[in-house]
């Protein structure tokens, strides 16, 4: 019976995540020092899961996160289309109380079920969940049986809502943390999640601030 198994991650820390900083698809941020700890720990766990394919969003955050596999030889695509949702104005501004209340409006806006509601100059609900669904149409369509997916922490809520088959207005129901894991099967025709927001591999290390 056909099954693709989907190892779909988050990337790790960057200083943006440590200091509240908004970091949406304009902030091509890179990983800090704890994020490479973090993508090391995943890799030590999982290196030997023989990915058949890596892919990742088009920001360095993702790349160098599953970087350790890339370098092990893997073939690695880029997809902007699993980018994080653009924040507009929000982004590079450390997040203050009219920042938080602005975006606790939109996000109740969502799960109101209003998808057209942004930020200023932002992504709505429903652009992001446009263009992840491109991605699963791809992903659907691919041959390899394990891949490895990198992508980021609003991006990952709503593709979870779309492979659940839920109203993306769910969102907020998924945490997610540094480098959480969430492990999904496809069988051709619906998606299992098996797994979600796994970070046991964290443990193995001391973690810093």
């Amino acid at each position: 019976m056909y099954r693709k198994q989907l190892y779909i991650l988050r990337h790790g820390q960057t200083d943006h995540n440590r200091y509240g900083i908004v970091q949406g698809s304009g902030v091509d941020s890179s990983l800090n020092a704890t994020g490479m700890m973090q993508a090391r720990a995943f890799y030590e766990r999982y290196r030997d899961q023989q990915f058949d394919l890596l892919m990742c969003s088009d920001l360095q955050r993702t790349y160098q996160t599953i970087k350790p596999f890339i370098d092990h030889g893997i073939p690695f695509e880029r997809y902007p289309e699993i980018n994080e949702i653009n924040w507009g104005e929000h982004e590079g501004k450390k997040s203050d109380p009219v920042l938080i209340e602005n975006y606790k409006q939109v996000v109740e806006a969502w799960e109101n079920g209003h998808f057209d509601v942004s930020v200023p100059k932002g992504e709505s609900a429903s652009m992001l969940a446009n263009r992840i669904r491109s991605f699963l149409d791809v992903l659907a369509a691919r041959q390899e049986e394990k891949i490895l997916i990198c992508s980021h922490g609003r991006t990952l809520r709503c593709m979870l809502c779309l492979i659940k088959g839920e109203p993306i207005s769910n969102m907020s129901l998924y945490e997610h943390e540094n480098t959480g894991l969430n492990i999904v099967e496809y069988d051709g025709l619906k998606y299992e999640v098996h797994i979600h927001n796994d970070t046991s591999h964290l443990q193995e290390i001391k973690m810093t601030d």
